[in-house]
């Protein structure tokens, strides 16, 4: 397999996705059945019910599960674009067309000058290890407005802006592409875009804002880095439980305010360190663009007090992206992505049982998809630091190499 691209015609990188999200398809359609728990009630049921809501014109506002910025009711609305083929199928089918339309993006990017067709497969590979969850969530759908809006980059700074401030209004995070952005159009363009929408929901459709109080009161979930401490703990005696908690399973119990009062703390040092980074550039190219989306959205997704399957796929978009480029630093982080993303399936759904009862397969699977992110953190930042900030090495020339070779003694 050519991971470094090729100007042919990628034929075997069309059959590999081809292939895979046929599989996808076919597990969500459940013609074919995935080991462990039925991933797609969240369509069938949950999305729907907003759906039949948000037809009448008003957000599931009295509804705890719905966790969303207002352009979110816009992805659970799709469906309605398929008029002929009833709401689960027709989700999954926009999924699909979501899917596809990112690796074209990646393949059209890859195919350019300087850059290599390695990311169209990190795409390829990553969503199809982390199987049907990622057709069974609308988050394909806001990565790719994310994976457009960064392929934008420096030479389209408005279309950039404009994709971040929409993709913030779907799911909050694509705000985090901007933390590369070197020209203030970008930002402008992304406050106007996120503001106007927000206005508009904010006129016609009651409720548009209600996310912001559920999302404050959502407690430490059992797939989070913090969450870790209270798998170990219950070994140890701790009395607290698990519990389906506004819509994911959460630990209830002892000490819990305080792990998620950490993960705020850790994801504010995040944040920190993001904005001495961006104080301390020497150099920005496309490049250190897309790394520092990358970086930006990893290190917010380790300290978030959720990291469900499907935020794997936010990652693995943004890794294919910064791996586009020839020479990308971000090679290591993103196999450890990569990586992440098969352990991601292990523990949900396949033994996601383990996970929510703390057995050592589940503790152990955790401790893995965890470390391995936080490694891909920690290691992406340190190659953003050294790309952007540190002084590059002196070259050399080469008549002076030859003289001081001469001069050295033999």
């Amino acid at each position: 397999m050519d991971m470094a691209g090729t100007r042919r015609f990628p034929i075997g990188l069309l059959c590999t996705w081809g292939v895979t999200r046929l599989a996808l398809l076919l597990f969500v359609y459940k013609v074919w059945t995935f080991p462990g728990p039925d991933v797609t009630s969240d369509v069938s049921v949950i999305y729907h019910g907003w759906y039949e809501t948000l037809r009448t014109g008003t957000f599931p506002h009295q509804d705890v599960t719905w966790q969303y910025p207002p352009a979110a009711a816009l992805a659970i609305l799709s469906p309605a674009l398929l008029p002929f083929v009833d709401y689960t199928h027709a989700f999954y089918d926009i999924v699909f067309l979501a899917d596809l339309a990112v690796l074209c993006l990646l393949q059209f990017a890859g195919l350019r000058p300087g850059k290599t067709l390695r990311g169209a497969w990190v795409w390829t590979i990553g969503v199809a290890l982390l199987g049907p969850t990622v057709y069974a969530r609308y988050d394909v759908m806001v990565t790719a407005v994310a994976v457009a809006a960064v392929l934008a980059g420096t030479r389209h700074p408005r279309m950039m802006g404009a994709l971040a401030g929409f993709g913030a209004l779907l799911k909050v995070w694509p705000a985090l592409l901007l933390a590369g952005a070197v020209k203030r159009r970008a930002w402008f363009s992304a406050a106007a875009t996120a503001g106007g929408l927000a206005l508009l929901f904010a006129l016609t459709m009651p409720g548009a804002f209600s996310f912001l109080t559920f999302q404050r009161d959502r407690g430490t979930e059992v797939e989070s880095l913090g969450s870790m401490v209270f798998h170990v703990a219950r070994h140890f005696g701790w009395e607290g439980r698990v519990m389906l908690n506004y819509g994911s399973v959460e630990f209830l119990g002892p000490y819990v305010d305080w792990v998620s009062w950490a993960a705020v703390f850790l994801s504010v040092i995040a944040f920190g360190w993001l904005l001495l980074w961006r104080l301390s550039v020497r150099r920005m190219t496309a490049q250190g663009v897309a790394d520092a989306a990358f970086v930006a959205v990893l290190m917010f997704t380790i300290t978030s007090r959720v990291i469900s399957p499907q935020y794997m796929v936010w990652l693995v978009g943004l890794a294919a992206v910064s791996l586009c480029f020839h020479g990308s630093r971000m090679v290591l982080p993103g196999g450890l992505v990569l990586a992440s993303c098969l352990a991601t399936v292990l523990e949900f759904p396949v033994y996601f049982g383990d996970v929510v009862t703390s057995t050592p397969l589940g503790i152990t699977l955790l401790f893995v998809r965890n470390g391995l992110l936080v490694a891909a953190a920690l290691i992406a930042a340190r190659e953003l630091w050294r790309g952007t900030v540190s002084r590059p090495a002196p070259t050399v020339p080469p008549q002076a190499t030859r003289t001081q070779e001469t001069l050295t003694p033999s």
